[in-house]
Formats: C-alpha cells, sequence, structure tokens
C-alpha cells in the first residue's frame, strides 16, 4: 500500500460479460494490462461477482477492496474498488416510473441504483466519494436516465460534505443527452440543478471521444449492429459554486486497441488522473 498520494487515478471500464464474445480470453487481456495501469479506483460494469465466480477479484487482485451496487447474485453487474482503505459506503436503490417500449408494451421496472464509497487518501489529496451510477442501456428511455441522474445527483447531496466528489461508469447516455446535461450543468431538471466536469472535456474539448464505437469490432458483431458511435462511459467531477475541487491532469482512453487480435471489450474504458487545483476553489492566489 502506497502511504502518500499527489494524484488520484480512476479508471471505469464496462467488461463486456464474460459469457459473451470469448470473455475467458478478454479477460485476460484486462488482468494483463491493470498492474501498469496502476488504478487507484477502478469502476467496473458487467461483471461476474458471486459465490460461485468472482471476475473482479481474479482481475483486480488481493489489493483492492471491491463494493458491489445491487443486483442479483451471480450475474453481470456493477461494483467500485479501491486500493486505498475505506470509510462510510452508501448505497442508492429504489424503483422509478416504469419505462413504455416501442411496441407499447411495458419493460421491466427501472431502477435508481449507485453506490457511493469515502476512499481514504492521504495527503495532499485526503478523502474524496467516489460514486458508481449505473443509468439503463436501452436507447429510447433516455427519460428513465434523467430520473436516475437526478436521483443519483440528489443522493450524492445528501452525503457530500466539503471534499471532492468523483462520479462515474457506464451511463448508457452521449453528452448531448438530457442525462449528461443535467449533470454536467447545462440544464436543471424536476426544479434540481448541478455541475460536474467532464474529465473527457475538460483535457479534450470538442473531441468525440466515442467509447462504444463500430471501430471496436465487437460493437458491430453484438447487439447494436448499426451503432454509429457515442461516448456514454464517463469520470465526472463535482463543482461548487467556484468549480470542483480536483482539476484534470490527464484522461485518456484504456483498451482501446487489440491485443494480439483480441480486444478487451466492446466498450472503451476511460482513465482519469485527478489532483489538487493551483489554489482552493473560492479564494484568490496568495
Amino acid at each position: 500500500m502506497r502511504t502518500t498520494s499527489e494524484r488520484l487515478r480512476v479508471v471505469t471500464l464496462n467488461l463486456l460479460t464474460v459469457t459473451d464474445a470469448d470473455g475467458k480470453t478478454r479477460q485476460e487481456v484486462v488482468r494483463a494490462a491493470l498492474p501498469e495501469l496502476n488504478p487507484d479506483v477502478i469502476a467496473l460494469q458487467e461483471v461476474t461477482r458471486g459465490p460461485d465466480s468472482d471476475q473482479a477479484a481474479y482481475l483486480l487482485g488481493p489489493e483492492y477492496t471491491v463494493v458491489d451496487l445491487p443486483g442479483p447474485p451471480n450475474q453481470a453487474g456493477e461494483c467500485l474498488a479501491s486500493r486505498w482503505p475505506l470509510g462510510r459506503v452508501a448505497t442508492l436503490d429504489r424503483p422509478i416510473e416504469a419505462g413504455t417500449g416501442t411496441d407499447g408494451g411495458s419493460v421491466d421496472e427501472p431502477r435508481a441504483t449507485a453506490v457511493a464509497v469515502e476512499v481514504l487518501l492521504p495527503p495532499p489529496v485526503g478523502p474524496v466519494l467516489v460514486v458508481h451510477h449505473r443509468g439503463t442501456y436501452e436507447l429510447h428511455l433516455e427519460h428513465v436516465r434523467e430520473k436516475q441522474a437526478l436521483a443519483t445527483a440528489r443522493f450524492i447531496e445528501d452525503l457530500v460534505a466539503d471534499r471532492p466528489v468523483i462520479l462515474l461508469g457506464d451511463f448508457n447516455a452521449a453528452p448531448d443527452s438530457a442525462s449528461l446535461r443535467f449533470l454536467t450543468g447545462k440544464q436543471s431538471l424536476a426544479g434540481t440543478s448541478v455541475r460536474y466536469e467532464d474529465a473527457w472535456e475538460a483535457i479534450h474539448p470538442g473531441e468525440p471521444g466515442h467509447t462504444f464505437t463500430p471501430r471496436n469490432p465487437l460493437v458491430a458483431s453484438g447487439q447494436m449492429p448499426m451503432e454509429r458511435g457515442r461516448r456514454i462511459d464517463h469520470i465526472l467531477i463535482r463543482s461548487g459554486s467556484h468549480g470542483p475541487l480536483l482539476d484534470v491532469a490527464d484522461c485518456r482512453h484504456v483498451f482501446d486497441q487489440p491485443v494480439n487480435g483480441v480486444w478487451a471489450s466492446d466498450h472503451f474504458g476511460v482513465l482519469a488522473d485527478l489532483q489538487l487545483p493551483p489554489h482552493a476553489p473560492g479564494t484568490w492566489a496568495s
């Protein structure tokens, strides 16, 4: 365990369920690359964890503490893992208004789901609240993703004190969607507004940065063969009145190239290195 940290490295990665697309081979690509990436905190989606199989433990090793989002055991779900000690852990899991299928039929009752962990980094960064958010995937259910984003934002505001907050995961929503516009402070929802800085946009302003793209052959051969390309995997940093309490030193894609012809997943991962700003927002430099 490291005892100091000038920067916090966070990663989000949708693994693509291990039962699909030769998952056993794909997960070896991830497992081999993770030690070099060396994330402090990582959010994993479509990861299988339960008494019979613990894919997160296999990929990350014993150095990480893993916290699951609510969901059925022994199924592909989501988790958040930290190499640093954890303090408080809080979970959001509640039903929201059911959606409607394109043929008029009902869909499974959607839920607002997230997990928040207090990551106890040492100085100079200090404790950080990291929140893994789940967004429903169905293309036509942006109204559901709006409600999920609103619920997660309110969940965070009930938890947060004067400390940095990182919100990350597979949101299944592009930057121009209502749910992401809400989270990044471009519009309000239900009389509520927040503002999170988009780590990708901070480093690559105006660049599409697609994380789910037909450039990856697993997308074209998967369940969405007409996919044109979207950036739906995000790392966001909560802002107060004068900006976020963490600055973005770097942000880039990971697992965005094949290794010996093997693509790790149908998603590209996103990595961000975060650090303290030059001086505290809301103050003048001395």
